[in-house]
Parts: C-alpha cells; structure tokens; sequence
C-alpha cells in the first residue's frame, strides 16, 4: 500500500438501507485493518429542485438528512467503538456526492442498492456509476455473504490491461491485511471461437495461447514478489469472463477487477464483465481503475 494515501478515510455510503447497513460493517472491518478513518456519508438530494419549494420544508428535510448521517454515525460507534467515525452531509444527488468525497478517500464502500429503486431492482445506479468514474477503489458489498468458517480468499480478474494490473495490486494488498490467498484468473478466447471467428493467416493459435499465459504468470508473479506473505495461484482459462469469475469467486472474500478490460468497447466506462459481477457476484466486489 502506498504511504501517500495514510490516514485517508474509509468513505462509505449510507442511507439506512440493509445495503448500507451492509455496507457500513463492512467499511468498518476494512478501516479496523487499515488504520484508517471511516467517513459516513449521506446526501441531501430534493427530487424536485426545479419547483420552489417553501424554507421551512427545505428545513425539514434537511433535519431528515441530518437524522440519517446521525444514525449511521451512531450505529457505526456502536459496532465499532475502536475506529475514528465521522460524518458529511452532501448536496447532490447520491453518484454525485460520493465521488465528490471520494477524491479524498482511500476507498468507496457502497451497498449493492440503497433506498430508492423498485423491488427486483439487483443493483442500483450510484453502485454502478460510482465504480464507473471513480478514481479510487470502490468496494460494492452484495447482500449474499459467504458462510462463516470459510477460510479468506480473494479472486481477482487479470487480462492485462491499466485497470485489471491496478486490481492485482489492489488483490495482493487485501489479502495481506486479511490473511488471505488470493486467486489471480485470466480468460482466454481462442482464434476461431465465436468471439474471435476468423483465425489470424500464419499464426499459431496454441502457440499464441502459451505466450499469452506465460506472460500472465510473469506479471502476477513479478506483483506477488512484493507480497511474499501471499499464497497465490493462478488459473488460465479458455472460458467466457464473466461466467468464469463469478463461478470462481463464489463464497469468497472479495472479487476484485478493473473497471474495463481490453475487450470493452471504448464508448463504455465500466465494462461488461465488471457490470455482470456487479450484478451477479456471490460476494463484495471491488472495482479499480488504472488511477487507483
């Protein structure tokens, strides 16, 4: 972990959801490893800003805004009565104040959704829009956990690109403050698959394959070497990413990727694969960037 970043807080989003509630345990457990501060953060967002609206109701609402931030505050003391909790209160709508903070912060935790949304809604929009244009990590705490007993163990997803190297880095980190192995997975499409239908003339594709995962294990080899204390395997797979990690990183610690990888459309912040395990993943997710 970088010393540029000591002392930054563990900013964690909070609207008394069970999603936040989730998530604020687990900013908690996350500062009790780093060190570090949590901030509980909440926003103060009127639906209706372009209708005027009388003072004194802004003042109620307001006091509501202020009850929630409070509360969290409270619960976390509660939890955690040996970390640093601190409060804000942002104006803006919720993507929006967060990343405003989160400038400022070691990292982001967020529930998978929080107050607002419709019932059957998997993820909402500030878990998928924060990760997507955040500079720094951001956790997304699903509301499957594993079952207790279960040794830690963290995955993560490689395929070479700023943002998946950013995620190795990030894995190796996690899994020295928790004690965990860690599981480094690269998906291969081989030439003439539907993905890649028309086999490139004069090269060969096994060959191509084994150059590709010799360089995969060189470089998490080469990241691991800075965390010696860190059992870490490596699994090379001809399978479709998405399917893949998830499946891999079911009842883990963590799954850990980049925002995009190298086979998401350019047009697109946060890629598929990222957008799939958001949805789906059986654990807490982390999203990097290649500026995390």
């Amino acid at each position: 972990m970088s010393d540029a970043y000591a002392g930054r807080p563990i900013l964690v989003g909070y609207d008394d959801s069970p999603g936040s509630q989730q998530a604020l345990s687990w900013a908690l457990d996350e500062a009790r490893l780093r060190g570090l501060p949590v901030l509980v953060c909440h926003a103060l967002h009127w639906p209706y800003a372009l209708r005027p609206v009388a003072q004194d109701v802004l003042e109620q609402i307001e006091q509501v805004a202020l009850g929630v931030v409070e509360d969290g505050v409270r619960r976390a003391r509660g939890l955690a009565p040996d970390v640093d909790v601190r409060p804000l209160l942002g104006r803006g709508t919720p993507s929006a104040v967060l990343l405003e903070a989160a400038r400022d912060a070691e990292m982001t935790v967020l529930g998978s959704r929080g107050q607002g949304g419709f019932d059957g809604l998997h993820v909402g929009s500030a878990a998928v829009q924060v990760p997507a244009h955040s500079v720094r990590p951001v956790v997304v705490v699903r509301p499957l956990v594993p079952p207790s007993g279960q040794e830690p163990r963290i995955v993560v997803g490689v395929d070479g690109s700023p943002p998946s190297l950013a995620a190795l880095g990030f894995a190796l980190d996690e899994a020295t403050l928790r004690g965990a192995t860690l599981t480094a997975l690269c998906c291969w499409t081989p030439c003439g698959s539907s993905s890649w239908q028309d086999p490139l003339p004069f090269v060969d594709s096994q060959a191509l394959r084994r150059g590709a995962e010799d360089r995969f294990n060189e470089v998490v080899s080469q990241l691991a070497s800075k965390h010696p204390g860190v059992p870490v395997t490596t699994a090379f797979v001809t399978e479709r990413p998405q399917r893949a990690l998830i499946d891999s990183a079911k009842y883990a610690t963590l799954l850990v990727l980049g925002n995009r990888g190298n086979e998401s459309p350019t047009c697109l912040v946060l890629g598929p694969v990222t957008q799939t395990a958001l949805l789906e993943a059986w654990c807490p997710v982390a999203v990097t960037s290649s500026s995390s």
